[in-house]
């Protein structure tokens, strides 16, 4: 909880340039709001990179069955394996590589692996794409806005 206002500021550093990509909707200036990080760093999810005692980067990854996970449409998922969800990357700009310092530390402990992102964020996209993900299909998030739906697998 400390660590708090470095994570919040980074989220919304993501933001900002997420709104300027060209993907305005998928965060915007209201998601993640601080209840749910809140949360996220109660029930240990919450996971920060850290170089010399400073945060760069942050997400959040869950082990278990994501439950907007469980309709597809257009596709399949790869199988039907346990696997672990990541959600909220974000870094600070100021350091390069923190989606491929997270998607190493994912597949050091899981090899079966989803995630997702909005399909106007080209540029999570195109990394996702980079560190190994074969597209899956759409998924819809709670408020039923779709998602680009990905998987990594080891096997």
């Amino acid at each position: 909880m400390k660590d708090l206002e470095d994570i919040m500021c980074i989220y919304r550093i993501a933001q900002d340039f997420m709104i300027g990509t060209g993907n305005p909707d998928q965060w915007g200036r209201f998601y993640p709001k601080r209840e749910l990080i809140e949360d996220d760093i109660n029930n240990g999810v919450c996971h920060v990179i850290c170089k010399n005692d400073s945060i760069h980067g942050v997400f959040a990854l869950f082990k278990g069955r994501e439950p907007t996970y469980s309709h597809i449409e257009n596709g399949k998922w790869l199988n039907d394996d346990e696997y672990i969800t990541v959600h909220r990357i974000a870094g600070d700009g100021k350091k390069k590589g923190i989606f491929a310092c997270t998607i190493n530390y994912c597949k050091s402990i899981s090899d079966n692996i989803r995630i997702d992102t909005h399909e106007n964020n080209r540029i999570m996209q195109k990394l996702i794409e980079k560190n190994g993900f074969q597209r899956c299909g759409t998924i819809f998030v709670a408020n039923g806005s779709p998602r680009v739906a990905y998987q990594w697998t080891g096997k």
